[in-house]
């Protein structure tokens, strides 16, 4: 059987195909619509400006015309359109998918419910149609990581954005949903979180049942060596569930929580196609395969894969990305024999090769100085990747041993705002020094005595990481530490932090240490410093006549018991096995407060006692952490029903709704109890009193039943 083929596309994965499929010994002719100024040169190759690739009944009249009996998609435009059903509809058997299949491409937010419906990993999302921008605004405020927003539609390639800040992702937002910069593509927006890693990509053959992978490949997607520069591609496909035909492009980031799909794509990627079509065996016929995938027959067809490696480095118009002139001439000299140069937006005009479009040609490095024409782009570190450490194979990196220098760095950076949003008269706000330094000259002091004191979340860590929301244990780190130490009336000065982990993740630790910085900033102290190799330390001051407790506690002394914001940071172990053998989740309605989720309600941050502070309820409860500020001989009763709490084993884990206690003379209960409202939002409860024998008795425990 000969084969007439009509290839849609213009760029340099349409001119590797064509070369590729001119080699088949099936093939008779190959017309390309519109082609480029590389595929005219191919042998039994034909370019057609004539039609429209979008005007499909043109096609289906033009394949008919040149009994063409094979169509093959280049672009995804024309698979989201629907050429499939067209061509099908005439009996032209098409190497690509059904327009319900390419939906996997067309629609962003399709393809990522796919994702979520079918547990496939992927990066958390949310979708919001253009009605919902105050929705979308609100969700990359309180998502507690970096976000990245996608157009659901197709937009010419350029409908992903990054944004740095959370107010660039709201400016992002606006231009998709509000000012509609990408049309009816961005009708709807994925905001979805931003994955640290590097990517592959993955293409297969399918036929709708049986599929066969191609070597994965790399693309590197900024415009400059190093990865810096706006994108110029992308990458990804897959849609089982789905009748597939046609090439499956699926594209992964390998992260520290294991890899995760990116994106679907539903045709041949660019620039991966280029270099694929170098490692097929010279002998393996690309013509025989996509027509058996066509006949749904891929399984009658040999695949065979030469040993080796393939490389594709684009050369640009001087712009690209963005706009660039077009027309310049281009110049090719004898490039070297095992380097072929795929054309990508040129065409050929009175003998010469002009370039029309951003990517004006494919090559390799021997053959790049070949090839010269104005503004002439491109990256020199294409691979930079995968011969990483090659020039050292006897040696041993730090990366190597698990420890990414590199990704600290980018965790300085990251904080350093916020850090330096700390900053208070001793301290300038700045780090990135051998340690932290305070000037307590500057703070004013006359006899100081340094408190210092550490303490850490436990195991709401754990509820904060299922739930993905890891800014707010950073403000309970402080509180906890913070709080222990108002006890002794010291005033907050400064804050080191140690941030421990097994594998760095940059954007989780950025969320940390902004909450860090956000419970710094209600506490009155700076943050100084940090390390993950450093015990968490936290200095405090106090003039000495004002240490706390005071001597002169006795008898009859009332006990002041100021609200908590909630759980604050202790008893989540017990927490979360409650949580357990209930059989509901995070993610179900909270049921003491329908407005929030069970995991988020617990992960309200501790309360820090800034201008109050007598004994921190913490782990141990009343019953433990009272008797820290009494004298020895003396003990104190709590009365249960002046708040709503339940028995013995709440006592002894949990605050009960409590955060502080206060332990002042009974003549200066009112005047205590006002200072403390006016002076903060908590509420203040008489709960008991100081007795003359040790311990805590705990009264009228029937109210909490």
């Amino acid at each position: 059987m000969s084969l007439r083929i009509l290839l849609l596309g213009s760029g340099g994965r349409e001119h590797a195909l064509a070369w590729k499929l001119s080699q088949s010994t099936l093939v008779e002719h190959i017309f390309v619509v519109p082609g480029n100024g590389g595929t005219n040169q191919l042998p039994k190759t034909t370019n057609i400006d004539a039609v429209s690739p979008a005007d499909f009944p043109a096609l289906v009249a033009f394949a008919n015309e040149k009994q063409v009996n094979l169509l093959v998609p280049g672009p995804e435009q024309p698979l989201v359109d629907g050429v499939e059903s067209y061509f099908r509809k005439v009996g032209i058997p098409v190497f690509g998918p059904t327009a319900l299949a390419a939906r996997m491409e067309g629609s962003k937010a399709f393809s990522k419910a796919f994702m979520d419906r079918h547990a496939i990993p992927t990066a958390e999302f949310k979708v919001f149609s253009s009605s919902q921008f105050e929705d979308a605004v609100t969700y990359v405020k309180t998502c507690g990581h970096p976000v990245v927003l996608k157009a659901d539609g197709l937009a010419a390639g350029k409908g992903v954005l990054l944004p740095e800040t959370t107010e660039e992702a709201i400016k992002g937002l606006r231009e998709i949903l509000v000012d509609s910069i990408f049309g009816a593509a961005g009708s709807e927006v994925v905001v979805e979180e931003l994955l640290i890693g590097p990517e592959i990509s993955v293409l297969a053959f399918s036929d709708g049942y049986s599929i066969v992978p191609l070597p994965a490949g790399q693309d590197h997607k900024r415009i400059g060596d190093g990865d810096v520069g706006p994108n110029t591609g992308g990458m990804g496909s897959l849609c089982p569930g789905y009748p597939f035909v046609g090439m499956l492009f699926t594209g992964f980031i390998l992260t520290s929580n294991g890899p995760k799909v990116l994106e679907y794509n539903v045709r041949f990627g660019d620039p991966e196609t280029e270099a694929l079509m170098r490692l097929l065996d010279e002998d393996c016929d690309l013509a025989a395969i996509l027509l058996a995938c066509a006949e749904h027959r891929l399984d009658s067809v040999q695949i065979s894969i030469r040993p080796g490696y393939a490389v594709s480095v684009v050369l640009a118009s001087g712009g690209y990305p963005g706009s660039y002139a077009k027309g310049k001439s281009i110049e090719i000299k004898d490039v070297p024999s095992n380097v072929v140069v795929f054309h990508a937006g040129t065409v050929a005009s009175n003998n010469q090769i002009l370039t029309a479009g951003g990517q004006a040609l494919d090559s390799v490095y021997a053959g790049v100085d070949k090839i010269s024409f104005e503004g002439k782009t491109y990256r020199r570190d294409i691979a930079h990747r995968t011969l990483k450490g090659t020039d050292a194979p006897t040696g041993l990196t730090y990366a190597q041993a698990g420890v990414s220098v590199d990704a600290g760095n980018s965790l300085v950076d990251a904080i350093k705002p916020f850090v330096r949003s700390t900053r208070r008269p001793g301290a300038d706000g700045e780090i990135g020094g051998f340690g932290g330094v305070f000037d307590l000259k500057e703070a004013k002091y006359i006899d100081p005595v340094l408190v210092s004191g550490t303490d850490g979340v436990g195991t709401k860590l754990r509820v904060a990481m299922d739930v993905g929301m890891h800014n707010l244990v950073g403000i309970d780190l402080v509180a906890m530490s913070v709080n222990d130490l108002l006890v002794q009336g010291a005033e907050p000065l400064y804050f080191l932090d140690y941030y421990g982990c097994s594998k760095l993740d940059v954007a989780v630790a950025t969320q940390v240490v902004k909450g860090i910085a956000e419970g710094c900033r209600q506490a009155g102290c700076a943050l100084i410093g940090g390390e993950t190799a450093e015990m968490p330390r936290m200095y405090k001051d106090v003039e000495r006549h004002q240490i706390l407790p005071k001597p002169n506690i006795v008898a009859g002394d009332v006990l002041l018991g100021i609200a908590s914001s909630g759980l604050h940071s202790n008893g989540f172990s017990l927490v979360r096995k409650v949580v357990a053998l209930s059989g509901l989740s995070y993610s179900s309605p909270c049921p003491w407060d329908d407005q929030t989720t069970l995991g988020r309600a617990p992960l309200e941050p501790t309360r820090i006692y800034i201008k109050q502070g007598m004994s921190h309820i913490t782990g141990g409860g009343f019953i433990e952490n009272i008797p820290r500020v009494l004298p020895k001989t003396l003990g104190c009763y709590i009365d249960a029903s002046t708040t709503a709490a339940s028995p013995l084993e709440m006592a002894r884990t949990f605050n009960n709704g409590l955060g502080m206690v206060c332990i002042v003379s009974h003549k200066d209960v009112e005047v205590a109890i006002d200072a403390l409202q006016r002076s903060g939002s908590a509420k203040v409860y008489k709960i008991g009193e100081v007795v003359a024998t040790p311990g805590v008795e705990m009264r009228n425990l029937e109210a909490w039943l």
